[in-house]
């Protein structure tokens, strides 16, 4: 099963969630994807031994051939490719490595050429099978990094992915494919706010979900009434206690700093199970 752990803003608890999850079960495979400040490490600590980086086809011009008839940057649709009067430009990054441009040209003067743009890093956490995807600095494109994790998925494994915060195009590429969408979220009109733009979000691309409430008690009811109302489960409340912010400012897991909360995603998980069995069947 892949369990998707996602936010419709930062700073709700889902790297939190997700990693406690992990600890909670057997035979789990962690997959950060949110690579532009993947942050699972730092509370699951693992042994990194293999390292990949994650590179794009770009296009590269041969102005001996190029006949400046602007069909490759009338095909982008990114607008990585400017044509002037006798000069093509290439804008490497807004480039998404699609191979249009060189399928296109006439003249045959677009070839490819490889840019990295990020790192995947594996290893084990315990027996977590853990991979983390990272983001070089000032690239925009998260989502082929998404994609090269999400090839070394483990089928044979319960599949936990760290999803980036919000509801853009890396948050739809790593939870799309998914068997389930757990939504972090907390009460506050901000943490409301984002979450109908998550649930939103879910209910486009018909993956199935619910929602955990963290730092429960620190606001007001009106996560509880939202969901209430449009028919969302909330699968956990997690409390707000200081000993879970305090552990995690040191690197420690909420499981960690309160072994009883172990119990409570394993039941988490079991509730995902059964709702998921229950979607399959009304399917079948």
């Amino acid at each position: 099963m892949k369990i998707c752990v996602a936010s419709g803003k930062g700073g709700t608890g889902k790297t939190t969630v997700a990693v406690s999850l992990a600890l909670a079960l057997d035979n789990v495979q962690y997959l950060d994807c949110d690579v532009e400040e993947p942050n699972g490490a730092i509370f699951l600590k693992p042994e990194i031994n293999q390292k990949a980086m994650v590179e794009i086809p770009v296009p590269e011009i041969d102005e001996q051939k190029c006949n400046y008839c602007r069909k490759c940057a009338q095909l982008c649709a990114f607008n990585a490719l400017v044509v002037l009067a006798e000069k093509t430009l290439v804008f490497p990054e807004m480039c998404h490595g699609c191979g249009g441009c060189s399928y296109i040209c006439p003249q045959q003067a677009i070839t490819e050429k490889k840019r990295a743009i990020g790192m995947i890093e594996r290893g084990h956490a315990g027996d977590i099978d853990f991979i983390q995807g990272i983001l070089n600095v000032g690239e925009p494109m998260a989502p082929p990094i998404i994609k090269k994790e999400q090839s070394l998925i483990d089928a044979s494994r319960t599949v936990i992915l760290d999803a980036p915060p919000g509801t853009s195009c890396p948050v739809i590429e790593t939870v799309r494919d998914t068997d389930f969408c757990i939504l972090v979220t907390e009460p506050t009109p901000f943490g409301l706010n984002d979450l109908r733009l998550a649930v939103e979000t879910m209910r486009e691309i018909k993956v199935p979900f619910a929602v955990v409430i963290n730092q429960w008690g620190i606001g007001d009811n009106v996560v509880d009434e939202y969901c209430d109302q449009e028919g969302i489960t909330v699968l956990m409340r997690i409390p707000w206690d200081r000993r879970i912010a305090e552990g995690y400012s040191r690197g420690e897991p909420a499981v960690a700093v309160l072994p009883q909360l172990r119990g409570n995603f394993k039941k988490l998980f079991n509730q995902i199970v059964e709702i998921t069995d229950e979607s399959l069947t009304c399917i079948n």
